[in-house]
């Protein structure tokens, strides 16, 4: 069972890694590529930070190694992201211009990912328990990812997401940003409490 999962693990991981290079090289093949405007949507940033916490997670699973404290947190963090990544798109940009023209891209990365990685979350017992006392930390990235996209937007006027952009007033965005942040914790605190479940043992 373990290696079963540490393989799917692992192949979801190219996957993903297949789709961030396609986008990337697709985007490339169209116009000019700008890497802080491509890898500064947290989409991207996520699904990044998705491909290695699940070929890290692969490698512990082939060797036989248990996950540490400080890799289920990292684990923890990183579910959240994604799964804010699905949520995110599917309610508020899902059908708008622009972003990933790749159709079959823009699924793995915006859709099977998120629900793949919400799974195996669930699961598969075989990550500790998260300390309640650590959930502060899922929100140190978004809070910092927001930041710097509120600058740039300010100073040189490109945002990630249309719902972020200074054109909408700083009060609407303030209540997106404020709702965002809510999910974020919302969304951890149940990856949190998920920690202690132990459905499948691998």
């Amino acid at each position: 069972m373990r290696i079963v999962v540490a393989s799917i693990r692992l192949l979801v991981a190219l996957g993903g890694a297949a789709s961030i290079v396609a986008t990337l090289l697709d985007t490339a093949s169209r116009t000019p590529i700008n890497p802080f405007n491509f890898f500064g949507y947290f989409t991207m940033q996520s699904n990044i930070l998705t491909v290695v916490m699940l070929l890290g997670t692969a490698l512990l699973g082939f060797a036989g190694r248990k996950q540490s404290a400080g890799w289920s947190l990292f684990r923890a963090c990183v579910t959240t992201y994604i799964v804010i990544v699905g949520i995110v798109y599917n309610t508020l940009l899902t059908g708008l211009e622009g972003g990933i023209t790749l159709e079959w891209a823009n699924t793995v990365l915006h859709l099977a990912i998120p629900i793949y990685v919400a799974l195996d979350w669930i699961l598969i017992g075989d990550r500790r328990a998260v300390p309640w006392a650590k959930l502060w930390i899922v929100a140190i990235y978004p809070i910092v990812w927001i930041a710097v996209v509120l600058v740039r937007g300010a100073t040189d006027g490109w945002v990630p997401y249309p719902f972020l952009s200074p054109t909408l007033g700083y009060g609407v965005v303030a209540v997106y940003c404020l709702g965002i942040a809510g999910a974020i914790i919302a969304v951890g605190a149940l990856v949190w409490a998920i920690s202690r479940i132990r459905v499948i043992r691998a």
